[in-house]
C-alpha cells in the first residue's frame, strides 16, 4: 500500500472486503428470511427486537479488532517484524479477556434489558432465546474478526473473502436444515450462524499460521504494558464510540417497540438490509484504515491525502449505485423476509419499504463518514472518532424524539439518515483540521 497508484490498490483491496462483509451480513439476512417466511411474523419481530442489542456487542468487537489491527498495519508499513508480532500477540490476549467478559455480562443481562426496552410480550421469550445464544458465541465472533483483521492489516483481503463466502453457503444450508427440517425455529437460526462463523475463523487461522509474520515465540507472548496501552488507545475509543452509537439505536428501538409488533416486524425486514448496505461502507473504511495505517508508518503524508480523496470517490460512487438498486427493487427485496400468507403481511411490507427508501437516500453520508473515521483512527487520532459517536447518538435520538412528535411513527424512518449526516459533517471538519495541523508540524520539522 506504500507504493503505486492508490486508486487500483484501494479498489483491489476494498471490493473483496465488500464481498466479505456481504457474506457476513448474509448470515442474519438468511436467518431473517427463513424465520420470517418459515416460522412467521412474530418470530421475525423477535429477531428484530434483538438487533441493536446484538450490535451492542458485535460493533464493539468489530471496533476493537479494527483498532488493534491499526498498530499491526503501522508496524507492517514500517517493516518492523518484531513489533508486528508483539502487537499481534498482545491483541490476541486482549481479545480473549474482553470476549470472555462480554459473554458473561451479556448473557446475564439478556432478559432484563429486553424487558426494560418494552419488548412486546408475544415475542419476548423468542427474543431472549435467540439473543442469549448469540451472546454465548461472543468468543467465536471475536476470534474471527481478529484473525480477519490481521490479514487485512497486511493487505490480504482475498482469504477473509474466501472464508466468509464458504461460511455463508454453510449458514444457508444449516438454516434450512435446522429450521425447516429439524423444526428448531429461532434456535436453529442462532446455531447455524455461530457454526458458520466458527468455520470462518478456522479458515483464517489456518492462513495466518502459514504466514511467517505470525510465527510467535515465547518472548512475543510476554506481557508488554506499552504495547497493550497503545492497542487500548487505538481500540477502546473506537469501541466506546460504537457503544454510544448503539445506545442511540437502542433508545430508538424502544420507540419502535412501543409502536407494536407489526411495526417491529417491518423495521426488522429493512434492518436486515441495513447491515448489508452499511457493511460496504465499512469495507471502504477498512481499506482506508489499511492504506492510511501503512503509509502513516512509512511517513508518507501526501500519499495519505491522495489516497483518502480517491477512497471517498470510490466509496460514494458505490453508495449511489446501491441507492438506485434499492429504490427500484427494494419492495421486492424486503418482501423476501415476510410470509406471504401472514394476515398482516401487507402492512409490514409498507412499513419496511418506506423505511428502506428513506435510508437509501441518506446512504452516501454513511459511506463518507466511514472513510473519514477510519482514516483518522489509522493516523492515531482517536478523539474525533470518539466524539463523533456522541454526535451520531444526538442525531439519531434527536430525530427519533422530535420527528415522531411531528410525523408520528413514520418519523422513525429518518433516524439513521440524521445520525449519518451529523456525524459525517463532524468527521469531515475534524479531518481537515487534523491534516492542516499535521502538515504544519511537518513543515516546521523540515525547516
Amino acid at each position: 500500500m506504500t507504493v503505486g497508484n492508490p486508486t487500483p490498490l484501494i479498489a483491489k483491496f476494498a471490493f473483496p472486503l465488500i464481498l466479505t462483509n456481504i457474506g457476513q451480513q448474509l448470515y442474519q439476512i438468511v436467518d431473517a428470511a427463513i424465520v420470517g417466511r418459515g416460522v412467521g411474523v412474530e418470530a421475525l419481530a423477535a429477531l428484530g427486537a434483538t438487533d441493536w442489542l446484538y450490535w451492542l456487542v458485535l460493533w464493539a468487537i468489530t471496533a476493537l479488532t479494527q483498532g488493534f489491527s491499526v498498530l499491526v498495519a503501522q508496524r507492517f508499513g514500517a517493516g518492523d517484524i518484531a513489533g508486528l508480532k508483539k502487537a499481534a500477540a498482545m491483541s490476541i490476549k486482549l481479545c480473549f479477556v474482553i470476549g470472555l467478559t462480554l459473554t458473561v455480562l451479556a448473557v446475564g443481562l439478556t432478559r432484563p434489558v429486553l424487558i426494560l426496552l418494552d419488548t412486546p410480550d408475544n415475542i419476548l421469550d423468542q427474543a431472549c432465546t435467540y439473543l442469549g445464544l448469540m451472546y454465548a458465541g461472543t468468543l467465536i465472533v471475536i476470534a474471527y474478526n481478529m484473525s480477519a483483521a490481521f490479514l487485512r492489516a497486511l493487505g490480504n483481503g482475498r482469504n477473509p473473502l474466501t472464508a466468509m463466502g464458504i461460511a455463508a453457503v454453510l449458514n444457508v444450508l444449516l438454516d434450512l436444515l435446522f429450521i425447516l427440517v429439524f423444526g428448531w425455529g429461532i434456535i436453529g437460526a442462532a446455531v447455524a450462524t455461530l457454526t458458520a462463523q466458527l468455520f470462518a475463523f478456522f479458515y483464517c487461522f489456518r492462513v495466518i499460521r502459514q504466514n511467517e509474520w505470525f510465527h510467535f515465540t515465547k518472548t512475543d507472548w510476554q506481557k508488554d504494558r506499552d504495547v497493550i496501552r497503545e492497542l487500548l488507545h487505538l481500540g477502546v475509543p473506537l469501541a466506546l464510540q460504537q457503544q454510544v452509537v448503539v445506545f442511540g439505536g437502542i433508545i430508538v428501538q424502544s420507540l419502535i417497540n412501543s409502536c407494536g409488533f407489526l411495526f417491529v416486524a417491518g423495521f426488522t425486514a429493512t434492518n436486515k438490509l441495513h447491515g448489508l448496505l452499511d457493511c460496504s461502507a465499512a469495507a471502504f473504511g477498512y481499506a482506508a484504515s489499511t492504506f492510511v495505517g501503512q503509509n502513516w508508518g512509512a511517513g508518507k503524508i501526501d500519499r495519505i491525502r491522495s489516497g483518502i480523496r480517491k477512497t471517498l470517490m470510490l466509496s460514494i460512487s458505490f453508495s449511489l449505485v446501491i441507492t438506485a438498486v434499492m429504490l427500484i427493487y427494494g419492495r421486492q427485496i424486503v418482501a423476501l423476509f415476510i410470509s406471504g400468507d401472514a394476515a398482516n403481511a401487507d402492512a409490514v411490507l409498507q412499513i419496511a419499504y418506506a423505511y428502506l427508501v428513506v435510508m437509501s437516500l441518506f446512504l452516501f453520508t454513511a459511506y463518507g463518514m466511514q472513510v473519514f473515521r477510519a482514516s483518522l483512527q489509522a493516523m492515531g487520532s482517536t478523539r474525533a472518532p470518539f466524539l463523533a459517536g456522541f454526535v451520531e447518538f444526538a442525531g439519531r435520538v434527536g430525530a427519533g424524539l422530535f420527528l415522531t412528535g411531528l410525523l408520528g411513527p413514520s418519523g422513525l424512518y429518518y433516524t439513521d439518515g440524521a445520525a449519518w449526516l451529523s456525524s459525517g459533517l463532524f468527521l469531515t471538519a475534524a479531518y481537515i483540521l487534523f491534516m492542516r495541523e499535521t502538515l504544519r508540524i511537518k513543515g516546521n520539522n523540515n525547516s
